[in-house]
């Protein structure tokens, strides 16, 4: 018999699994820090600074004590953090690192044919000349391998040394050593990588059990189709495979949509209905929390619109006068619940995170007690920026059906 889970409890186990439901004031050291990103299996990276880069913000909202600089040296000196690829570019826990060995090898054909479409015949030819200009001279950023006589232009018209720094990192041969201004640095993955899970390697089998088993363990329940998502390791079948062969050791779970309606079923471990009590008592902090558009507690906008009753995309790509919000919107959460979203900037050069709009979802009220926390959670993540204040533009507040105004859209 399935196990029937509410809405509610549902959402309150998610947040904990996902690192939200932990006071966000209490002190985080540097092995906090790795301990963290280990209990959410990645973070993502992106290059985007409308306030902050994402990996920073989806630490800074678990962890207002975080401190960037832990960061740094868990990647650059401790190397106990790689930069790899999940569904997008993402920090990675290095003890991980034996498991996307098989990534690298099941991306490598994928990516030849890839690569050869967008670039030609011959794409290749630059590779082992710049592997062994970099096993001979160090690392190198992409700037310093650069043709003089080669244009500039996006990925279609890249180098080929360009070309050959990305595809041997898909792969596996280089890897990250740092970055400078947000640029990679590659080095032989050898030299960056600790050689106990450099050379460590693991089964076939093994690979898709840990791969099904910590993406379940971090979900709390899940489809077999989620626990593929996750970390993007294994495909579907692969996913559902695994489910069907370890029915032994979970439970079916039947669990309630923000909606009402009742879910297909989800799975867990056998432990579960144990865990469940506790994590479902468990009530998040009350303080309205910005979270990064790519914070992995949105990343299956699916399941975040199924259990939140809230539907999220990024606009970034969507064409101006298709945008329904606005180029890049926070979403906001307050306890449980994912409360709207809120355009917003950091102006450097006047010192100010300046509020453009904010929508509140449909039931949720301005309250001046809900706004004085939303102003709180601004004010700290304006000093976590680097600016002085917050400041609120003309027409901020917007009404349940207000529309984003074209003034905004960028």
């Amino acid at each position: 018999m399935a196990i029937l889970v509410s809405n509610e409890a549902a959402r309150r186990i998610f947040l904990a699994r996902q690192g939200l439901s932990a006071p966000p004031n209490r002190t985080l050291s540097k092995d906090g820090l790795l301990e963290l990103i280990t209990t959410l299996g990645f973070v993502q990276v992106d290059s985007i600074a409308t306030v902050e880069r994402a990996h920073h913000q989806i630490i800074f909202s678990r962890n207002q004590t975080y401190k960037r600089e832990h960061l740094t040296a868990l990647l650059e000196k401790d190397r106990t953090l790689f930069e790899h690829w999940t569904h997008d570019a993402s920090i990675v826990p290095t003890a991980f690192y034996p498991y996307w060995k098989h990534r690298f090898r099941r991306r490598e054909p994928i990516m030849q044919e890839r690569w050869r479409k967008w670039h030609g015949e011959g794409f290749d030819s630059a590779f082992e000349e710049t592997y062994r200009h970099i096993a001979e001279n160090g690392a190198v950023m992409s700037r310093d391998m650069k043709a003089e006589d080669h244009q500039s232009g996006g990925w279609w018209n890249w180098h080929p040394s360009k070309t050959a720094l990305e595809y041997m990192w898909h792969t596996g041969r280089l890897s990250i050593a740092r970055r400078v201004n947000f640029q990679k640095v590659y080095d032989l993955s050898e030299r960056v990588i600790l050689k106990e899970h450099y050379d460590r390697d693991v089964s076939h089998e093994g690979f898709i059990d840990w791969a099904c088993r910590e993406a379940l363990s971090r979900l709390g329940f899940a489809t077999s189709g989620e626990i593929s998502a996750f970390f993007d390791l294994v495909t579907p079948n692969e996913a559902k495979d695994w489910v069907m062969s370890h029915r032994d050791e979970l439970v079916e779970v039947s669990l309630t949509s923000a909606n009402g309606a009742k879910e297909r079923a989800s799975y867990a471990f056998s432990s579960f209905a144990q865990e469940m009590e506790a994590e479902a008592s468990l009530e998040p902090p009350q303080r309205v929390r910005v979270l990064s558009p790519f914070d992995p507690l949105l990343r299956n906008r699916a399941r975040t619109e199924r259990l939140f009753g809230f539907f999220y995309r990024i606009e970034v790509f969507v064409p101006e006068p298709k945008r329904q919000y606005g180029y890049y919107v926070f979403p906001l959460l307050e306890g449980d619940r994912m409360i709207g979203r809120i355009d917003m900037k950091a102006e450097r050069k006047n010192g100010s995170l300046d509020v453009r709009r904010l929508w509140l979802e449909k039931g949720v009220r301005p309250s001046s007690g809900r706004l004085e926390k939303l102003d709180a959670e601004l004010n700290r993540l304006a000093k976590f920026t680097g600016v002085e204040s917050v400041r609120y533009l003309d027409g901020w507040l917007a009404g349940p059906d207000d529309p984003a105004p074209a003034s905004f859209a960028n």
